[in-house]
C-alpha cells in the first residue's frame, strides 16, 4: 500500500496491522461456528470470575466483546459490546438481543455515549495497537466511580498458548504486545486512571481445575505461573464538586460519661452536620443523657434513636438507614479515637484519595491502657490476614471509625446477603462489602486513647473465637471462589 498525501509511516502502519487484525477476527467469528477448541472453560472460569467482581443490574461497557458471551453473563441493566469484527458483531447480536452491539475500534470511541460504571476489557489490551490511546478514549465514558476491569494473559504461557494453538486446540492469535501487569498499571497512570488491586488468576485452564484454580493459584510462588492477569482501576481521584452533608453515627452502649464531650467535641464538616445517637440496652443513663444533652445544646442537628436489635453492627446499620447525610461516618462513644480526628477521614472521602477510609489503631505508639497486649496482637493477626484475603492493604480491621458514601453502604448494604449476617461488630460486613464493590480502600493512622468512662463491650475469647470463624468464611466467599 502506497502512502496518501499528508499520511505518515506510523499511520499506515496503524491501518494495516488493523485491517490485519480485523481480517483474522471476521475468520475466528467463521469458525467458531463449527469449532470450539479447549478454550471453552477457559471462557467459563473468566465468566465466572467477572460475575463474582460485578454486581448485577449495572451499566457495563465491554471493549473487544467478541460475540457478547462475558457481557451477558454479568447481567448488567445496560450493555453495551464494542468490537471491530463484523463477523462478531454479527454473531453478539444474534445471541444476544438484549444487549447492545456496535462495531468500533477501541481506538475510536467518540461516538459511543457513555457514562458506565464498569468497563471489561477481556485479552483486549495485548491486541491493542496503542494501549495508552485507547485508554484516553475510555476516559470521557468514565464517571469518577467507574471501575475499569482488565485481564490479559501472562507472558509465562506464551509458549504453551502457541502450541495449542498449532495443534488447533486454542484460538490463534496475531503477534502480540504481552504485557506485565506493571506495563499495565503504568499505562493506566499516563492516561490518568489509578490501580485498585491486581492479581493472578487461571491456573490450569482445562477440565477438572477447581483445586488449581480457587486455591493453588492464590498461593506464592505458583501464582506466578497463572495464565491471566487481571487488574482493576479507577480514574484518578477528584475533589466532590460540592460540599456534602455529613451524619456521623454514635453508637453508645452504657457510655453516659462520654455524651456531653462528643456533642462538644465532634467537629463541624461539610456543607451541614448532623449527629445520630443509637442507644443499645444501656445498663447506665445513657439515654437520659443523650436526651439531657441534646436538648441543652438545641443547634447541634441530631438524631437519637433506640436500638430494637443487639449488638453494635445492628445500632450502625440503623443509624445509617435513618441517617440524612450524603457521608456516613462512625465515631465510637467511647471517645478510643479522638472526635477531632474525624476531619481528617472526612478531608481524604472527598478529596477523592478513597472510597471507604478506615482507622487505624496500629501506627502510631497507644496511650499506656488503651489496648491490652492480646488484643494487640490478635488485631496484627487479623489485618494481615484480611489484606490478604481482600487484596487490599488493611492494617486495623477493627477500630470503630470508618467513613464511606451513603450511595456507596447502600450498594453494600443492598449485596449483604453474599456474606450472611453473624457480625456482631459490622466492621467486617462494611470492610468485606467495600471490598466487594471493588472501592478504593485507604487505612488513616490515628492516635488510640485510654477509655476515661465505663468499660469494654469486647469479650476477647469469645469475639476472638467468632472472628477466627469470619477469617475463614471470608476465604471461601471472597479469595477462594
Amino acid at each position: 500500500m502506497q502512502l496518501r498525501p499528508n499520511q505518515s509511516p506510523e499511520t499506515l502502519s496503524h491501518q494495516n496491522f488493523t485491517k490485519a487484525r480485523q481480517s483474522h477476527w471476521d475468520s475466528i467469528a467463521r469458525k467458531r461456528d463449527n469449532w470450539r477448541g479447549m478454550g471453552s472453560w477457559y471462557h467459563r472460569r473468566l465468566e465466572y470470575i467477572y460475575h463474582f467482581l460485578i454486581s448485577p443490574g449495572q451499566r457495563v461497557l465491554e471493549v473487544g466483546s467478541g460475540t457478547g458471551d462475558l457481557l451477558a453473563a454479568v447481567q448488567p441493566a445496560h450493555g453495551v459490546g464494542i468490537d471491530f469484527s463484523v463477523e462478531m458483531v454479527t454473531r453478539a447480536k444474534q445471541h444476544h438481543p438484549e444487549l447492545e452491539f456496535i462495531r468500533a475500534d477501541a481506538h475510536e470511541l467518540s461516538d459511543i455515549k457513555g457514562p458506565f460504571d464498569i468497563i471489561i476489557l477481556s485479552d483486549l489490551v495485548n491486541e491493542l495497537w496503542d494501549v495508552q490511546g485507547c485508554l484516553e478514549e475510555i476516559k470521557p465514558l468514565c464517571t469518577p466511580r467507574t471501575r475499569l476491569i482488565f485481564n490479559f494473559y501472562n507472558r509465562t504461557w506464551e509458549l504453551p498458548l502457541h502450541i495449542t494453538q498449532l495443534l488447533n486446540l486454542a484460538t490463534p492469535t496475531l503477534a502480540q504486545n504481552w504485557l506485565t501487569r506493571h506495563d499495565v498499571t503504568n499505562m493506566l497512570h499516563l492516561a490518568g486512571f489509578e490501580t485498585i488491586r491486581s492479581w493472578h488468576e487461571i491456573l490450569w485452564p482445562l477440565p477438572l481445575g477447581g483445586f488449581f484454580n480457587k486455591f493453588l493459584v492464590r498461593l506464592w510462588p505458583i501464582r506466578e505461573f497463572a495464565l491471566s492477569n487481571f487488574v482493576i482501576a479507577r480514574p484518578q481521584p477528584q475533589r466532590a464538586e460540592k460540599k456534602p452533608k455529613v451524619s456521623v453515627i454514635i453508637p453508645a452502649r452504657n457510655e453516659a460519661g462520654n455524651i456531653k464531650a462528643i456533642i462538644e467535641r465532634v467537629p463541624k464538616m461539610g456543607q451541614e452536620m448532623e449527629l445520630v445517637f443509637v442507644e443499645g440496652h444501656s445498663k447506665d443513663n445513657t439515654y437520659a443523657a443523650i436526651k439531657r444533652e441534646l436538648a441543652a445544646h438545641p443547634t447541634t442537628p441530631s438524631l437519637l434513636l433506640r436500638q430494637t436489635g443487639i449488638g453494635k453492627a445492628d445500632a450502625v446499620r440503623l443509624g445509617f438507614e435513618k441517617a440524612s447525610g450524603e457521608v456516613l461516618m462512625i465515631l465510637d462513644a467511647d471517645m478510643t479515637v479522638p472526635p477531632e480526628d474525624l476531619p481528617r477521614f472526612y478531608e481524604a472521602l472527598v478529596s477523592g484519595k478513597g472510597e471507604f477510609i478506615n482507622g487505624v489503631r496500629l501506627v502510631y505508639p497507644m496511650e499506656a491502657q488503651a489496648m491490652r497486649s492480646l488484643n494487640f496482637l490478635g488485631n496484627k493477626f487479623f489485618s494481615m490476614a484480611f489484606s490478604w484475603l481482600l487484596g487490599q492493604p488493611i492494617k486495623d480491621t477493627l477500630c470503630g471509625t470508618k467513613v464511606l458514601w451513603k450511595s456507596d453502604y447502600e450498594k453494600i448494604a443492598a449485596n449483604r446477603s453474599y456474606f450472611g449476617d453473624f457480625d456482631p461488630f459490622g466492621d467486617f460486613d462494611l470492610i468485606f462489602g467495600a471490598a466487594k464493590q471493588n472501592l478504593k480502600i485507604v487505612d488513616l493512622p490515628i492516635r488510640y486513647r485510654e477509655r476515661t468512662y465505663g468499660s469494654t463491650n469486647i469479650s476477647r475469647w469469645k469475639h476472638g473465637l467468632l472472628l477466627m470463624r469470619m477469617v475463614a468464611f471470608a476465604a471461601r466467599r471472597i479469595k477462594f471462589v
